[in-house]
């Protein structure tokens, strides 16, 4: 038997694994994307007290910080049984898109964007952000700026850029003043502005793979769920939408519910679970989430300047839309929706209401909350004994659901590309780790991450147990 493997799986947030098997006739065997260590954060939760979870599942990661905050803030409102504010919900929800538009900005330009500009390249220090300024500076210091906007207004709304903590139980801890209010008027302005200039980068970008016949590497049908709003795109506060792979609406339930729709299945080779639409069956029930997902569930976008980029993408790919490639497409739509989607909270008077906080009055014992984290649909789910104290916590993030979509669409590569192991080579195995950074997946989100590697990326070719080839990437 013969084995590849990339170890590890480079510009995602935090690292995986590819293992591509032959069998002793040469034919390809088996494909899978792992993650091997197990982080737990679900056991952490245990015997915590339950108003303090909003503080404690932002630490899960760096980057969707944010959504868990947010989730967790839902689900104890839910625990205690309180109805927050509108002004509480507008805040929320201003947050929630100023991280959408950091995280876009960042898997985007820093992580996505050396794929797209050079993805046939064997030089891999050029296939890279740095790769990117030498060539095109200007697009780097657009990017930077992106992101500040984003982390500026998690700052102002959370308390922090880092680690907000000003969702508390029943609404906020501390309102908008006036002049922050003006001032994050401004920089949406500019973010609308950026968000349209990217989106113009990317269809150039997507066309360049599309020339080297690379924008169907991982595809396949699945069915797709998101959140939506009386059926318009929503990343806030929505039912779930699932439809099938012709667009078929299938189920729109309430958050709450959705352990009626969603099991998880597990398998030996990997840590995360594997997520599947409950009444279709382990098999045929794989569904992906993320940005492409939401755009297949939805009716329309929220905001005028993205429902055109909407309407020009539907046009042109059809939906629903299938290919991994174009969740990189998906992502800058949004990515404009956000910023469209600051300016309108920002222009609502009732943001800068001094009412933000409701009381609770009895803990009901159990709670969902639900938002569109950057990557996909997340749920965090808890139980308390009658002192309030956590009994139980699932977390259903979205890389975990994304996570039969990776496991099929590396091998899926692998079908096309490696007929026998003597096709192995760089740019082979870049391609499939194009599959993965297309779903932009957050392995510490799932609350599992593999061990930091000193050795970069290196693909190594086993012939009855002995190495016999390294190729270093």
């Amino acid at each position: 038997m013969v084995k590849l493997s990339i170890e590890p799986v480079t510009r995602v947030e935090g690292h995986g694994k590819i293992t591509v098997s032959f069998d002793e006739n040469g034919n390809l065997d088996k494909v899978h994307f792992h993650v091997v260590e197990v982080r737990g954060f679900e056991k952490f939760l245990e015997g915590r007290y339950i108003e303090d979870a909003p503080i404690y599942t932002p630490r899960i990661c760096g980057i969707c910080q944010v959504a868990h905050h947010l989730a967790s803030a839902k689900a104890v409102d839910a625990v205690f049984g309180v109805k927050i504010p509108e002004t509480a919900n507008l805040l929320r929800n201003l947050m929630h898109q100023g991280s959408t538009i950091h995280s876009h900005a960042l898997h985007f330009y820093m992580l996505a964007a050396p794929d797209l500009m050079f993805p046939t390249t064997d030089d891999v220090l050029k296939r890279n952000l740095i790769g990117i300024a030498k060539e095109h500076p200007e697009i780097v210091k657009d990017a930077i700026e992106l992101r500040k906007i984003g982390q500026t207004i998690v700052k102002v709304v959370g308390g922090r850029a880092i680690h907000p903590v000003t969702c508390v139980v029943g609404g906020q801890s501390k309102p908008l003043k006036e002049e922050e209010r003006e001032e994050l008027l401004k920089l949406s302005e500019r973010a609308i502005e950026l968000s349209e200039k990217s989106i113009e980068i990317g269809k150039k970008l997507i066309e360049n793979i599309k020339e080297k016949d690379l924008l169907d590497i991982g595809y396949f049908e699945s069915y797709h769920m998101g959140m939506v709003n009386d059926g318009v795109h929503e990343l806030y506060d929505g039912k779930i939408r699932v439809v099938n792979a012709e667009g078929k609406v299938e189920y729109e339930f309430d958050p709450s519910e959705y352990m009626n729709y969603i099991a998880e299945g597990v398998r030996p080779y990997s840590y995360l679970k594997f997520p599947y639409l409950k009444d279709k069956g382990e098999e045929g029930g794989v569904y992906r989430v993320n940005t492409l997902s939401r755009l297949n569930v939805a009716d329309k976008m929220a905001t005028p300047l993205a429902q055109k980029y909407y309407e020009e993408f539907v046009k042109e790919f059809g939906k629903p839309c299938h290919y991994p490639m174009l969740f990189h497409y998906a992502r800058l739509i949004e990515l404009l929706s956000s910023a469209e989607k600051v300016k309108e909270l920002l222009e609502n008077d009732k943001i800068v209401g001094e009412d933000i906080r409701a009381e609770p009055e009895d803990i009901v014992g159990e709670g969902v909350g639900c938002v569109e984290a950057p990557r996909g649909t997340l749920i965090h789910h808890f139980k308390t004994n009658e002192e309030g104290i956590i009994t139980d916590a699932n977390l259903i993030v979205a890389t975990v659901q994304n996570n039969p979509a990776m496991d099929i669409g590396v091998r899926k590569v692998a079908e096309k590309y490696l007929k026998s192991p003597d096709d192995a080579n760089p740019q082979v195995l870049n391609y499939m780790e194009m599959v993965i950074r297309a779903y932009d997946p957050c392995l510490s989100c799932a609350t599992h991450v593999i061990g930091n590697s000193e050795n970069g990326l290196s693909l190594e070719v086993y012939k009855k147990n002995e190495l016999v080839k390294v190729i270093r990437g």
